[in-house]
C-alpha cells in the first residue's frame, strides 16, 4: 500500500467517483489513477468501488471505511507537514478562512488588521459562502478555519470554539411606521413583509420556529446571503429587514435599528477547525484575537476533545461578549 494510492482513492471519492476529475485535480493521468486503484484493491483483497464497465458507480460498505481511514491518514500527513513548517518558520505560512458575508464584512476586518501587524508574512485567504458551502470547503480541506453561526450539525468533525453572542435586529428606513416603536412585538412584525438571510437547507430555520411558537406565519418577501443586499431592498421599501446587528454601521444613517432581543433567541458565532489539527502559533493567535476568552490551554484541550459536548464543557461559565450594531440603534 502506497501513500499516492491513498491520495488517488480520496480524490476519486471526493470528486463524485469521477476518475477524470480526480486525475485533473491530482495533475496525473486517468489510466494511472485507475491502475493504482486496481492495484490497491488487489492488495487488500476486496473491492472498494463497484463498477459498470469502466465507470465507478458507488463505494462498497467496506470501501467507505477504507476511504474514511485514508482521509484521516492524509489529514495527519498534512499536520506533520505543518509541524515541519512551524519549526522552520514560525512567522510565515498560510491561513484559509471560510466564513459568511456578515463576518467577512463587519467582524473580521479589525481582527485581520491586528493579525497582519503581528504576522505580516502569513498569507490569508478569505472564502465566503453559506453555512452549507463553508461545510463543503471544510470537508474538502480547502479552509483551515470555519467561522459560522449555529449549523453545528453540518460540522460534525469540527472543533467549535464559541466567539460571541448576538440577537437578530430589525432594520427599517427612517420614517417607517415601525421606526417610532419602542418595543416591536412579534405580532406587529408578522404584519410586515420580511427581508432576511437565506435559510439553511439543513432543517427548519430558527426564525420560522420563533414565529410558529407564537402561532404566526412570517411573510418572507425576500432572502439573501448578503446583509448589504438586504439593506438595499429595505431602503427600497420592499420590507422590514431582520439581520445581524453588526451588519449596520455608522454609514447607515438612513436606517433605524430596532432591538429584537425580546423576540429572537441569542445566536452564538464560533470559529472551528478539524479535530486533531495541529495549530501553528499564528493560528492560535488568530483564534485569540477573535475569541479573547479562548486561551491556548483551553483551545489545546478542545482540540483533543472527542465531541461537541466535551468542548462545550470547557467553556461553561464563560460570559461571551454580546455584539450589537455600531450604527444608530433604538
Amino acid at each position: 500500500m502506497k501513500l499516492h494510492q491513498l491520495r488517488y482513492l480520496v480524490a476519486v471519492a471526493e470528486n463524485g467517483l469521477n476518475i477524470t476529475a480526480a486525475a485533473q485535480k491530482l495533475h496525473t493521468s486517468q489510466p494511472g489513477v485507475s491502475k493504482q486503484l486496481k492495484l490497491l484493491e488487489e492488495e487488500l483483497g476486496f473491492q472498494i468501488f463497484l463498477r459498470e464497465g469502466r465507470a465507478l458507480t458507488r463505494v462498497t460498505p467496506v470501501g467507505a471505511q477504507i476511504v474514511e481511514r485514508a482521509q484521516r491518514i492524509l489529514h495527519e500527513l498534512k499536520s506533520i507537514r505543518r509541524l515541519s513548517d512551524d519549526l522552520k518558520n514560525e512567522s510565515g505560512g498560510q491561513l484559509s478562512l471560510g466564513t459568511t458575508h456578515a463576518q467577512a464584512r463587519y467582524v473580521l476586518p479589525d481582527v485581520i488588521r491586528e493579525f497582519r501587524e503581528t504576522y505580516p508574512n502569513v498569507k490569508l485567504h478569505l472564502h465566503q459562502g453559506t453555512s452549507e458551502q463553508i461545510a463543503e470547503m471544510m470537508d474538502a480541506d480547502q479552509v483551515d478555519f470555519a467561522i459560522a453561526t449555529g449549523s453545528w450539525e453540518l460540522f460534525p468533525e469540527v472543533v467549535k470554539v464559541p466567539c460571541y453572542r448576538w440577537h437578530r435586529a430589525i432594520v427599517v428606513p427612517v420614517g417607517h411606521p415601525l421606526a417610532s416603536e419602542k418595543k416591536v412585538s412579534i405580532k406587529t412584525l408578522a404584519q410586515h413583509p420580511i427581508i432576511t438571510y437565506t435559510f439553511s437547507f439543513s432543517g427548519s430555520s430558527s426564525l420560522h420556529q420563533t414565529f410558529a411558537a407564537a402561532g404566526l406565519e412570517p411573510d418572507i418577501a425576500l432572502t439573501a446571503r448578503d446583509a448589504d443586499i438586504i439593506k438595499t431592498y429595505v431602503r427600497l421599501g420592499m420590507g422590514v429587514g431582520i439581520i445581524a446587528p453588526m451588519a449596520v454601521d455608522e454609514a447607515d444613517t438612513d436606517l433605524v435599528v430596532l432591538d429584537a432581543a425580546h423576540i429572537f433567541a441569542a445566536h452564538t458565532t464560533w470559529i472551528g477547525f478539524r479535530r486533531g489539527l495541529l495549530l501553528r502559533k499564528y493560528m492560535q493567535e488568530f483564534i485569540r484575537l477573535l475569541a479573547p476568552h479562548a486561551d491556548k490551554r483551553t483551545v489545546d484541550r478542545a482540540r483533543e476533545a472527542t465531541n461537541d459536548a466535551s468542548v462545550a464543557k470547557l467553556f461553561e461559565g464563560v460570559e461571551l461578549p454580546l455584539r450589537q450594531a455600531s450604527g444608530a440603534t433604538r
